[in-house]
């Protein structure tokens, strides 16, 4: 735990203003979404923006080209919760069938092995596997984001426990410590959104 905390001052007093105020967006895009706030968009469109270069300078390129992703899905976010279905009410929270999940969740590792292996032969990548894996799993929980799907939250547990690890072995202490944080604020979107899903039921 000494050795976490001396790096992030050490980091702190470094070039990582770029990666403060990236980690700053992104915890007030969390707190947003969780209390279902159109604003949430903004802040996930200045967070991913900084993330695409910072992941570039890392050698994380799926994990740059997923933050591209994000900054056109903050775009599809925003007009997705304002629009609904195609009528021009807000979303609401609804839960999606297992067939699914499975469907999806096979689709991801197929991309992850090809999209890792593609990394592993023909670039520089750290982590080739684990940041396709984590890559393709984010861009469909994002797509879920974007549609009011309550399972969206298990699988930014499962992404955000594994990049901890990936971002610290990277030298990007403060995005490790975001994900930490995330983890801790995951728990509270999971029951806010199911809470509003719950009266969405009632009232209809």
């Amino acid at each position: 735990m000494a050795e976490f905390w001396s790096a992030l001052v050490d980091q702190a007093g470094a070039f990582s203003y770029l990666e403060l105020l990236g980690v700053v967006a992104a915890i007030a895009y969390l707190l947003l979404a969780i209390r279902q706030n159109i604003w949430c968009w903004a802040f996930a469109a200045i967070s991913t923006a900084i993330y695409v270069y910072l992941f570039i300078h890392a050698r994380l390129y799926m994990e740059s080209l997923l933050n591209g992703f994000y900054l056109a899905m903050a775009a599809y976010g925003w007009y997705s919760w304002t629009h609904g279905s195609g009528a021009k009410s807000e979303l609401a929270v609804t839960s999606w069938r297992w067939h699914r999940h499975a469907a999806a969740i096979m689709l991801i590792l197929a991309g992850a092995g090809l999209s890792g292996w593609l990394l592993e032969t023909h670039t520089d990548a750290e982590f080739p596997y684990t940041d396709s894996l984590t890559t393709w799993s984010a861009i469909w929980a994002t797509f879920l984001v974007a549609r009011k799907v309550l399972e969206n939250w298990w699988y930014w547990l499962a992404i955000d426990s594994v990049s901890v690890y990936l971002y610290w072995s990277r030298s990007l202490e403060l995005t490790a410590l975001l994900f930490i944080v995330y983890l801790v604020m995951i728990p509270f979107g999971l029951l806010s959104w199911r809470r509003s899903q719950l009266q969405a039921d009632v009232a209809a």
